[in-house]
């Protein structure tokens, strides 16, 4: 079941470092929503923050809320691995882990977590995962063979359906189709908008044009100079982002004159 996110005055720190700063946000169910902004404006890190990756370097932590709906992410006894399994994670470059097969790449996530699953049920899991990241019927026949040996687009179709297999309620993708050649790009685009009918897809892009096909609302991160803090400069609808944006910070970007 696809879930709210909602930001609320949220600074996220590596060690004394201040990264991002007095985020608000809310983040709707089976909505797409993209964050644009130049290099080092903090669109990975708060992205990563929300799902608790970014505590895996040492010194980093938040201020300010961040929940899942209603459930503080942060608050006292919440496991990261349970709100990593909750809301999943796709990479900027495709990473299937090189040992295993195609089968066991999508199986990994949820022997990972401990899910005890009858070989027969887990076929089947592994099948659904496939199809649901279209990916079933062009490798049905090699599920045996290394995910290392698949093409780039195929490899992050592949790092999706893995991610889906733990059935998460929100899906985060930190730059999906950078690494890719234009025809995979499409074919991920695609399927963002196929899986937003179940989850929850927060994407980072630094392509416009990515932005405002796949996305139904759009943040816009900024910053003022190297040492300061990312911010979020505005969050709308992504049509009216593109075309009559508020402030001009936005405009700027989006038509290209700055980033």
């Amino acid at each position: 079941m696809a879930s709210s996110i909602q930001a609320t005055d949220l600074d996220i720190y590596y060690g004394s470092f201040l990264a991002v700063h007095d985020v608000t946000m809310t983040i709707k169910p089976q909505t797409v929503t993209a964050l644009i902004g130049p290099s080092g404006c903090g669109k990975s890190t708060f992205l990563r923050a929300m799902n608790r990756m970014h505590e895996v370097i040492p010194g980093a932590r938040v201020e300010g809320k961040l929940e899942l709906d209603g459930t503080d992410l942060y608050g006292p006894g919440i496991d990261p691995v349970t709100v990593r399994r909750q809301i999943g994670m796709v990479f900027q470059r495709p990473n299937p882990f090189p040992t295993m097969s195609i089968y066991e790449n999508v199986a990994a996530g949820l022997r990972l977590n401990s899910t005890r699953i009858a070989k027969g049920d887990m076929d089947v899991l592994v099948e659904r995962s496939l199809r649901a990241a279209n990916l079933w019927e062009e490798v049905k026949d090699r599920l045996g063979k290394p995910g290392a040996g698949m093409s780039g687009g195929q490899q992050q179709r592949l790092c999706i359906a893995r991610a889906i297999a733990v059935r998460p309620d929100v899906l985060l993708m930190d730059e999906p189709c950078s690494a890719l050649d234009p025809i995979s790009t499409l074919a991920i685009e695609d399927l963002i908008n196929e899986l937003k009918n179940e989850y929850t897809i927060v994407i980072v892009t630094h392509n416009m044009q990515q932005a405002a096909r796949v996305s139904d609302v759009t943040g816009f991160f900024n910053i003022e100079g190297t040492g300061k803090p990312g911010k979020l400069v505005e969050m709308d609808e992504t049509k009216r982002m593109f075309s009559q944006p508020r402030e001009k910070a936005t405009e700027d970007y989006v038509s290209g004159r700055f980033g």
